[in-house]
């Protein structure tokens, strides 16, 4: 706090941060709280032949959000991995990830560095059949990579060191980038994999299709089943609202701590002011008194207390405007009650 009472600008800087990352941590909160809620609301429905009367009975033939489970099956050609034998996919995924070590000119220290340098994603129609069998009913999957989940099994997995000569190891010193080499990944989601799909349903000409839903909901395409689905995500849910709580506590204790500030300084200074305003006061009225009696010169008298003999001379500004009493009633460092300056040295006086 500064002496006009003013929070300083490293106070003002750490409140103001504060309420942004609040803000920020509210407003993910609130993002995961929605997600919770829409999967809270969405419709749970099993793959028999009910399915189709269901939405036979829906307004226009749509259920906007439903959660339902099945098994991955092919609707016409499959991908096949290109590592595995005998692994086939309706979904593949082929990554090239860099790995390398960067010099920090900043904390002087080799951090890890990673980026993806190629990504490819193949996809191929597929549908969602029952677990248990026995129907010919189907949900055809449409745009599966819009999903905000799609869980895909890691089918294989294999690093590519960097061969590297004494030259080469000098020259990257050098750079500040030392190559580690290249991870090759492929995943895949495999034919008969157990999917949990959340999204719209919709009949569209005697097709039953699970589409990415309108009105802000995500789309689900998880191995997960719907119940860990939504403990996950209401798990989430509450773990942000702890982190804006707890920061918003903080902030508002800060907050409480600099208002408190300000209002001891105020309060200081308003007594300040009631102290110099009795002073004024009692001098006038000791000058008024010393007057009527027509006794000692005003001269003399001590500019502090008003009632003491001028019995000391500060050097070295050279002023005579203090008894001996109210120098040594002075708060450390002692300085001049008329013009503020340090005193170095005190000269006694005597009147004769």
């Amino acid at each position: 706090m500064e002496g006009s009472g003013r929070p300083s600008v490293f106070q003002a800087a750490v409140l103001v941060a504060g309420t942004g990352l609040t803000a920020f941590l509210y407003s993910v909160y609130r993002h995961h709280a929605h997600v919770a809620r829409g999967l809270q609301g969405a419709r749970r429905l099993r793959l028999d032949r009910e399915l189709r009367d269901v939405l036979l009975e829906a307004p226009g033939h749509c259920v906007p959000y439903v959660a339902i489970e099945g098994v991955v099956n092919s609707v016409k050609d499959t991908l096949s991995s290109q590592f595995v034998d005998d692994c086939k996919g309706v979904v593949q995924r082929l990554t090239l990830q860099e790995h390398k070590i960067v010099w920090n000119r900043t904390t002087h220290l080799w951090n890890n560095y990673e980026k993806i340098i190629h990504q490819r994603t193949n996809t191929t129609a597929f549908n969602l059949a029952p677990l248990e069998g026995g129907t010919d009913i189907a949900v055809q999957v449409m745009k599966p990579l819009m999903a905000t989940e799609l869980s895909l099994e890691t089918v294989h997995k294999k690093f590519h060191s960097s061969v590297q000569s004494f030259p080469n190891v000098i020259g990257h010193y050098i750079s500040g980038e030392r190559p580690k080499g290249i991870q090759e990944t492929e995943q895949m989601l495999k034919v008969g994999a157990t999917l949990t799909g959340v999204g719209e349903l919709v009949l569209d000409n005697d097709a039953i299709k699970l589409q990415p839903p309108k009105q802000g909901l995500h789309y689900y395409l998880s191995s997960a089943n719907f119940d860990t689905l939504l403990k996950r995500q209401e798990t989430c849910a509450k773990l942000w609202k702890l982190l804006t709580v707890l920061f918003g506590c903080a902030t508002c204790a800060f907050l409480f701590f600099l208002l408190r500030k300000q209002y001891l300084h105020r309060r200081e200074r308003r007594r300040f002011k009631r102290m110099q305003e009795e002073f004024r006061q009692a001098r006038e009225r000791l000058i008024r008194e010393v007057k009527a009696k027509g006794g000692e010169k005003l001269k003399n008298i001590c500019v502090t207390c008003l009632s003491s003999n001028k019995s000391c001379a500060f050097l070295e500004c050279g002023h005579v405007c203090s008894c001996s009493e109210c120098y040594r009633a002075l708060p450390e460092p002692k300085r001049c009650p008329i013009c503020r300056q340090l005193i170095s040295r005190v000269v006694p006086l005597y009147y004769i």
